[in-house]
């Protein structure tokens, strides 16, 4: 079944997934709004910059020229960081037809209006065909055919099936979901708690301090989810906990060791410059912590995170608001 799809953001994620999908045997058109960056990939024919020694196949046509990327297209696939997807999506806006299907894996809450992608596109396009693709998913391992598992989630049963059907290969396996607001949320929340237990690693902490992170960490992040909409098993498959986990222990992560930088004393800025690429963490915090203060949401970890990476309390300090907290059980005020 090929069919012909646009990428607009020419990232280590959006790289990745065209170079997928191309394998697969799709026709890929993939665009940058760096034409720099668009020379070089046309001219080597692999992404140096964000995936080196990883070469593109015929079937993947670099696009200088937005229009000529997303016209004609069946899918049209966005990668462009959170924070700048609603750019994307207008610059886009001129070319798509009603019957194209939208995708867009970026994670992240816009910082500004505190919505979640998919209302950014629903507010522009009310019938628009839109899939979320969320899970555990490093580019560096799904360009490299590595397994990977994820999850499509649309209103539509049957959206998210057809996407499931155009991704699926024998090494990424697509699920499907109908839950949009949770896949959304905990694919854009899990970086808040990679960025916590990067500093907790930065601090020099061990296991079992990174092991409560992550589980105090999925029960605020799940807790908000509810309070938004979200369905609380989503929380705990491939977009929660599953994220969460690759994204807390691994290096390929920029909030976990925009973190460690952090934790072991360097100022946010400062880290977040040295990563060299987006550091989505770092909005979803702000947005976070202002989300939790209008819906009366307890989020301890957000809070701290945020009150570190804005320089109004160091991290010696933040743990210590965290461990000294009031006793509770458990399972107490979950959801």
């Amino acid at each position: 079944m090929e069919r012909k799809i646009a990428v607009l953001g020419a990232g280590s994620w959006g790289t990745a997934l065209a170079i997928s999908l191309s394998n697969k045997g799709h026709r890929v058109q993939m665009w940058d709004i760096d034409q720099t960056h668009l020379e070089s990939l046309h001219e080597n024919r692999e992404n140096k910059k964000y995936l080196p020694d990883i070469c593109f196949n015929h079937r993947l046509e670099i696009k200088k020229d937005l229009e000529e990327a997303v016209r004609g297209t069946d899918i049209v696939l966005f990668s462009a960081p959170a924070q700048h997807f609603r750019s994307a999506l207008n610059g886009a806006i001129p070319y798509l037809k009603d019957d194209m299907v939208l995708v867009n894996v970026a994670k992240g809450i816009e910082q500004k209006s505190l919505k979640r992608l998919s209302e950014i596109v629903f507010e522009r396009l009310p019938k628009a065909n839109y899939v979320v693709l969320s899970g555990p998913s490093h580019a560096e391992e799904v360009a490299r055919a590595l397994p990977t598992t994820v999850v499509a989630a649309s209103n539509d049963q049957r959206l998210a099936e057809y996407i499931q059907d155009i991704f699926m290969t024998e090494k990424f396996r697509v699920y499907t979901n109908s839950d949009i607001v949770g896949v959304e949320l905990g694919g854009a929340l899990k970086n808040i708690i990679a960025l916590g237990a990067g500093i907790s690693d930065g601090m020099g902490f061990g296991d079992n301090a990174k092991a409560a992170m992550m589980t105090r960490g999925i029960t605020e992040i799940a807790r908000l989810g509810v309070k938004l909409g979200g369905k609380q098993t989503t929380f705990f498959g491939l977009s929660g906990i599953g994220d969460l986990i690759v994204t807390c222990t691994s290096m390929h992560s920029r909030n976990r060791r925009c973190g460690i930088m952090i934790g072991e004393g360097i100022a946010p800025t400062e880290a977040t410059k040295k990563v060299g690429m987006v550091v989505e963490g770092m909005f979803t915090t702000e947005a976070a912590y202002e989300l939790a203060r209008r819906n009366e949401v307890e989020m301890p970890i957000t809070q701290q995170i945020y009150e570190v990476i804005n320089e109004k309390t160091d991290v010696k300090e933040a743990l210590l608001a965290l461990m000294t907290r009031q006793k509770k059980h458990e399972t107490e005020d979950l959801f």
